[in-house]
């Protein structure tokens, strides 16, 4: 697989920091699809979006939102980043996210995870007490929806299957990437199950988390399964304007705003004053801020630290307008995906070679 790079979104209703208004459900979904559409045109890889269950959030059925973009695009993959699996059946996830890959020519992705949010939990009937077990449980007939049907599970928090006709079947083995926030137990389990990693790195200096891709690595070959199965995507806040002063200067606010309206549960917000926000665009921070090139040198960075496939960021995070928020998946598409491809490619080359 070449190193891909791509775009994720949780859809956030944030209020707009100059008019105090948040936007509407129905128009953040319809610029969603238009951000989707001008990824794709621009040849960007992957376009996600994330599942909330919240007034502040637009988006609560991802495959539903992946479907409308998978009519108005032709070759970007369409993600959940992610599905929160832990409080949602596998059965109909995997019916869902199948569909999607039928209608959509075989470009659906799962980003399964346990979800950082825990609103989901009381909404659909599921015990906080179980929230690790859930996820356990679940993953394994998610994954087992995957290789066989009809299918036989049994399991003690969700009904048991038997001879369970699932479909409709996909025609290929639907991609599963497990998303982590870099907790030892949740890279260990990935690597175990031979399933590519979806790192999430939202603060403080990206070193830090090379352990936990090591990790994750090691437990992989343990396991037994070979070094090209053991895929990782990083997953990071940012933002691209022409310079960095522009880049700082459209997406603070938002961010600023977004970061205490919808961080973790209402009423929890956490401060994000310029100093601080600038402090993550240095080139040791985690936040992908800044012109293009800057955005090149820090995937190249990380990808000498990490040696990861895939490189998404969450644009915009807190309703950045619209019109700002095209000129930097055009930047994206056209100015930075292109060199980082290239410069890969060279130093893959080079690794041959040696």
């Amino acid at each position: 697989m070449a190193f891909e790079l791509g775009i994720y979104h949780f859809g956030e209703l944030t209020p707009d920091p100059t008019t105090g208004q948040p936007p509407a459900p129905g128009a953040r979904l319809r610029e969603l699809v238009e951000q989707a559409t001008a990824a794709d045109e621009a040849g960007l890889d992957i376009f996600a979006v994330g599942e909330h269950h919240r007034t502040d959030f637009a988006v609560s059925t991802p495959a539903v939102l992946l479907a409308a973009m998978a009519e108005q695009t032709r070759d970007i993959k369409l993600s959940s980043a992610v599905t929160v699996l832990s409080s949602d059946d596998p059965v109909r996830v995997f019916q869902q996210f199948a569909t999607l890959d039928l209608l959509s020519g075989g470009r659906a992705e799962i980003i399964a995870g346990r979800g950082s949010y825990i609103e989901s939990f009381p909404v659909f009937g599921y015990d906080l007490n179980d929230y690790a077990g859930l996820f356990a449980e679940k993953l394994d007939l998610l994954l087992k929806l995957r290789a066989e049907n009809p299918i036989n599970w049994q399991g003690s928090l969700r009904p048991s299957l038997t001879d369970g006709d699932i479909t409709p079947r996909p025609d290929r083995e639907l991609p599963v990437w497990v998303a982590v926030g870099g907790t030892p137990a949740s890279v260990v389990r990935a690597g175990r199950l031979g399933l590519p990693l979806s790192l999430a790195i939202i603060g403080g200096g990206y070193r830090q988390f090379a352990p936990f891709v090591d990790l994750y690595r090691q437990a992989g070959a343990e396991a037994g399964h070979a070094p090209e199965k053991l895929k990782v995507s990083i997953n990071s806040p940012g933002f691209v304007a022409a310079t960095h002063e522009e880049a700082i200067e459209v997406s603070h606010p938002y961010f600023q705003a977004g970061w205490m309206a919808n961080h973790h549960q209402r009423g929890q917000g956490v401060p994000m004053p310029r100093r601080a926000y600038e402090a993550q665009a240095t080139p040791g921070g985690a936040f992908f801020l800044g012109s293009p090139q800057e955005i090149i040198d820090k995937i190249m960075a990380q990808y000498r630290l990490f040696g990861h496939d895939r490189m998404m960021i969450q644009l915009g995070f807190g309703n950045v307008p619209q019109r700002e928020a095209m000129k930097a998946i055009e930047l994206l598409g056209t100015e930075v995906a292109p060199v980082v491809r290239a410069e890969i490619a060279a130093l893959a080359a080079t690794e041959v070679t040696a």
